[in-house]
């Protein structure tokens, strides 16, 4: 189908587009990467006036070490999250989730912040940055705020960017020497993940000191494991050793059912998945 009628303009500064947004109100819609947006206004679920791209603001673009952190602008694209030297460095486990993004057309094309902004429950990155502790950097009228990640994913699709507000740039706390993996479950190639388990370990010796886990389409947001995280804290990084811990993966989860499974076999995966991940971030 052909989208609806709209105007559209593309301003060099955060400044500009928070104008346009307050200028047109809900008459409407930021664009990032359109990954997520183009498809619903081909569809015609969302017809807005005006639509204001992104893309030209520099500042909202790349990568840069803010020392006990790294900083990730939300203009971002996946591509450049997997390849960025800083974020493998100190944050793995959101390199190996780029990686799993799709494929290369929408890596390149698709945003970091935007795809966090959609707050779709079975996107890729959600979790990760849900793991990491990010923190996500939003400007409006007033100024700028910075919202944790527990807070930042409200519900499907409801993160705490307001109507009138704008995601810049997402702090991710630094990781470095932590293994990762993020092990995602698919019946197809380039699908959304059935379920999907982010998992950022520090072993010291052959024990896991700590760790950080999160779970993609477990519920209405991304969800940390907070139990599986205590039960491996001091846990050899063994089979035997994670697998007691990785069973609690599903406390506290609402899981969807659909065509792809129920609420039960995604509680199973959840518990599978996240012991393959931290096994495989443990470097066992």
């Amino acid at each position: 189908m052909i989208p609806a009628k709209f105007d559209y303009v593309a301003p060099t500064s955060v400044e500009d587009a928070l104008a346009a947004l307050s200028q047109h109100g809900d008459d409407a819609k930021i664009i990032a990467g359109g990954q997520s947006l183009l498809p619903v206004l081909r569809m015609r679920l969302n017809a807005p006036e005006m639509v204001i791209d992104l893309g030209r603001i520099e500042s909202l673009h790349g990568v840069r070490d803010d020392g006990d952190s790294i900083v990730i602008g939300a203009m971002t694209t996946h591509h450049e999250v997997r390849d960025s030297d800083l974020v493998r460095q100190h944050a793995l486990l959101l390199s190996k989730a780029a990686a799993e993004v799709a494929d290369p057309q929408i890596r390149h094309r698709g945003t970091f912040g935007g795809a966090l902004a959609h707050a779709d429950p079975a996107g890729d990155l959600g979790a990760p940055a849900l793991a990491l502790g990010a923190e996500f950097v939003i400007a409006g009228s007033g100024g700028t705020r910075t919202v944790a990640g527990d807070d930042f994913f409200v519900d499907l699709f409801e993160t705490a960017v307001g109507e009138d507000e704008i995601l810049t740039e997402i702090r991710v706390p630094k990781h470095t020497g932590w293994g990762a993996h993020y092990e995602k479950f698919v019946r197809v190639a380039h699908q959304w993940p059935i379920v999907a388990v982010g998992a950022a370990v520090r072993a010291e010796g052959g024990t896991i000191a700590e760790a950080r886990i999160a779970l993609t389409n477990m519920g209405s947001t991304p969800l940390r494991a907070r139990g599986v995280e205590e039960a491996l804290a001091g846990v050899p990084a063994t089979e035997d050793g994670v697998a007691a811990a990785a069973a609690r993966a599903a406390e506290g989860t609402n899981p969807p059912s659909d065509l792809n499974g129920d609420a039960d076999y995604r509680r199973h995966l959840a518990g599978v998945l996240t012991r393959r991940a931290v096994l495989e971030a443990a470097g066992a």
